[in-house]
């Protein structure tokens, strides 16, 4: 689906060229998050700040399915989730509060990553939460959260809580809700989803099976950040990212337009 098919027109030279790389990169995390199915019709989002800018952020246009987003259809709202752009379409308003909320607070955080999968929010409603039960594990577990369950996110009230829970981490665990991640890049975010969503599928899988469970020694999660530096170099998310934006090319083209 194209801009011009929804009748959206191109902002394409109408914004710096690093916003317009940021709606590229924006769009193309819609569109793989549609792929990969985690997708919840129109309920969830994903937003990222306007470069340059500490105060403007760019999320879905509430009412288009995610495989419809492109580039010139995200909203470029402010810090009070007024719109900044010329667009029919409405902000999510649960949407605003947990991305305001977290890109106020953690101001490396770039992007900002919500799923209501179906793994995910199995695992969200086990008390014992994410279990180290896989390699993709640890990695997760170095870096995690979690959010007691207060209803649908519509009160402001709330977003203290959401960000001392969330801390310096990387990923959250939004109990009965879903899996949120944050990363310095789309990039960042999507792949920290990506390794999010398998290891709650792994482990909805693995408690199916009903036998015994092994589980990751302590000490090999405490150097997961060690182990992922000298895997990747660092670099986990630009090693992927583009490869994922060719699958895009081939799979779900129009995105960024």
């Amino acid at each position: 689906m194209s801009a011009a098919t929804l009748n959206i027109p191109s902002r394409q030279g109408a914004v710096s060229a690093a916003e317009w790389g940021a709606r590229v990169d924006l769009a193309a995390a819609y569109r793989l998050v549609a792929l990969f199915g985690w997708d919840d019709l129109v309920f969830t989002h994903i937003s990222a700040r306007v470069p340059g800018s500490e105060h403007e952020f760019l999320i879905n246009p509430y009412g288009l399915m995610f495989e419809e987003i492109t580039a010139s259809s995200l909203v470029r709202i402010d810090a009070l989730g007024n719109k900044l752009d010329d667009t029919p379409y409405e902000v999510n308003p649960a949407g605003f509060v947990i991305h305001s909320a977290v890109h106020a607070h953690r101001h490396d955080a770039h992007c900002v990553l919500h799923t209501h999968s179906l793994n995910g929010t199995a695992v969200s409603a086990q008390r014992g939460g994410v279990l180290p039960l896989s390699q993709q594990s640890i990695f997760v577990l170095s870096s995690l959260g979690y959010h007691d369950y207060e209803g649908v996110a519509l009160r402001d009230d709330e977003k203290p809580r959401l960000v001392a829970d969330l801390g310096a981490n990387n990923f959250l665990m939004l109990r009965n809700h879903g899996l949120l991640t944050v990363g310095a890049s789309v990039a960042d975010a999507f792949l920290s989803m990506y390794l999010f969503e398998t290891v709650c599928t792994i482990q909805v899988r693995a408690q199916s099976g009903g036998g015994e469970l092994v589980t990751v020694n302590p000490a090999i999660i405490a150097t997961a950040r060690e182990q992922a530096a000298q895997a990747t170099q660092g670099l986990g998310a630009q090693l992927t990212w583009p490869g994922l934006l060719r699958r895009l090319q081939r799979r779900s083209p129009g995105f960024d337009t």
